[in-house]
């Protein structure tokens, strides 16, 4: 199986389930990874995900996005964009928010999710 992987890519967004983060600009850490359906790419871009393509998503949703409340909904909406293509059959996302506000020193803001999703029993 081969996977595409676009890892720690750090871009500004104004998102946040409090209404003041969404004045200002703060980092997320977006990691993708998409597993293919493919095992023949015969040296053809067109054949595979291009990483390229996958930190775009993740830029333009959080960069040209209104204000998300939830690193959830994030996830959803690129699901939503990276699952179009063909070529994928499970996508990794994990966003990591460095700089949220916790009540205490010290951890590290992190929602991460699989697609396609698993029901549970």
């Amino acid at each position: 199986m081969f996977k595409v992987t676009l890892q720690d890519f750090t871009v500004y967004g104004k998102h946040g389930a409090y209404e003041a983060e969404h004045s200002y600009q703060q980092p997320f850490v977006v990691s993708i990874t998409v597993e293919l359906e493919s095992k023949v790419f015969a040296d053809n871009l067109h054949q595979t995900v291009n990483y390229a393509d996958l930190q775009t998503v993740a830029h333009d949703v959080i960069v040209n996005s209104p204000p998300i409340k939830l690193m959830e909904t994030m996830i959803e909406h690129m699901f939503e964009i990276i699952s179009q293509n063909k070529l994928v059959r499970k996508i990794m996302i994990r966003i990591e928010k460095p700089e949220a506000k916790l009540p205490h020193d010290g951890g590290l803001a992190i929602v991460e999710a699989e697609w396609p999703f698993k029901q549970e029993n």
